[in-house]
C-alpha cells in the first residue's frame, strides 16, 4: 500500500513530487534542499550551513513517515563542489550513528534554486513484533 508522506516541518515540494513516498516499512525521500520550511527561503550561501539545513529537512520527514534519520538505509548526496565532502562528512555525523547507511556522493553542475547540496535516500521504517 503507498501513502504519501507529508510535513510543514520541511519545505513544502516545488514541483511535482511528494516530500515522501511510503510503501509498506520502506519510505522513499524525495530531495530535501536548503530551504528553511517556514520562509522557503534557502538558509544561507555558507555550505556547512546548507548541509544542516538538509538534514534537518531530512529529519523532519522522516519523523513524519514514522521514523528518525537513523533508519535511513541509504542517502544519494548530490554537490556542486565536491571539494565541500569532508563538511558533508562533518555534519552528517551529527545525524548519524554508525552503522551508517549505504552512500553516493556525487558532484553535479547545477542544483535548484543556485543551492550547493541536495540529499535523497530511502528509509526502512523498523518492525515492531
Amino acid at each position: 500500500m503507498k501513502s504519501i508522506v507529508k510535513t510543514d516541518q520541511a519545505p513544502s515540494a516545488i514541483g511535482t513530487y511528494s516530500q515522501a513516498v511510503k510503501v509498506n516499512s520502506t519510505v522513499y525521500l524525495s530531495g530535501q534542499i536548503p530551504l528553511v520550511p517556514d520562509t522557503m527561503e534557502i538558509v544561507s550561501n555558507d555550505f556547512a550551513e546548507q548541509a544542516e539545513q538538509v538534514f534537518k529537512n531530512l529529519s523532519a520527514v522522516c519523523q513524519a513517515a514514522g521514523g528518525e534519520i537513523n533508519d535511513m538505509v541509504k542517502v544519494n548526496i548530490f554537490m556542486t563542489d565536491l571539494n565541500n565532502f569532508a563538511t558533508v562528512n562533518e555534519v552528517m555525523s551529527r545525524y548519524f550513528n554508525k552503522p551508517y547507511p549505504a552512500r553516493a556522493a556525487i558532484e553535479i553542475s547545477k542544483l535548484p534554486k543556485g543551492v550547493d547540496i541536495e540529499i535523497d535516500g530511502i528509509m526502512e521504517l523498523p518492525t515492531t513484533n
